[in-house]
């Protein structure tokens, strides 16, 4: 340790006893040789791995800050889609009214939402009354008034946004 005799004996410690400390040496050299081999590289492989970290937390930044992009993007189309699906759909209901009575000649036709709070979700109920009958669903009308209500919804929908034009083929088939 190159300490002189004399320097060596101000670290004397009377308690000293030669086979603690061996026992103690032992275990220290124990626990040393547990440790492995020293890496020299670690430094390096340090600085790899620390630039690789560093790059795919950036990505990951990237990716996240994306999907609350889009999440943001896709809940403001849901607003627009809804507020659009709602006055298209209140005008196809004025509209089927409408054509229903000018169809039968009368009577009372309504478009419902089955799920008012949910519209794009939501199933569309038709309930049709063909004068001097009672009001029922659709699905309990005779063919002829099947096809006449299927016939005053699509002249509804087409009030609400016309096309160019429209064929209709065998519409009187049922009747």
């Amino acid at each position: 340790f190159e300490v002189s005799y004399i320097q060596a004996m101000e670290f004397k410690a009377e308690d000293f006893a030669l086979s603690r400390a061996v026992k103690e040496n032992r275990q220290i050299r124990n626990r040393i040789r547990e440790l492995g081999e020293v890496n020299v590289g670690a430094i390096e492989e340090y600085q790899v791995v620390k630039e690789r970290y560093e790059f795919l937390t950036g990505e990951r930044e990237d990716v996240q800050n994306a999907m609350d992009d889009l999440n943001r993007i896709i809940s403001e189309m849901d607003k627009t889609i809804k507020t659009r699906f709602r006055e298209s759909f209140d005008r196809i209901v004025i509209n089927f009214e409408k054509q229903f009575k000018e169809l039968f000649g009368g009577g009372h036709a309504e478009l419902r939402l089955s799920d008012e709070n949910n519209p794009l979700e939501s199933n569309i109920d038709i309930v049709a009354q063909p004068p001097g009958k009672k009001l029922q669903n659709i699905n309990l009308l005779s063919g002829g008034e099947k096809t006449l209500t299927a016939i005053a919804l699509m002249f509804a929908v087409l009030q609400a946004k016309p096309t160019p034009f429209c064929i209709l083929d065998e519409v009187e088939a049922a009747l």
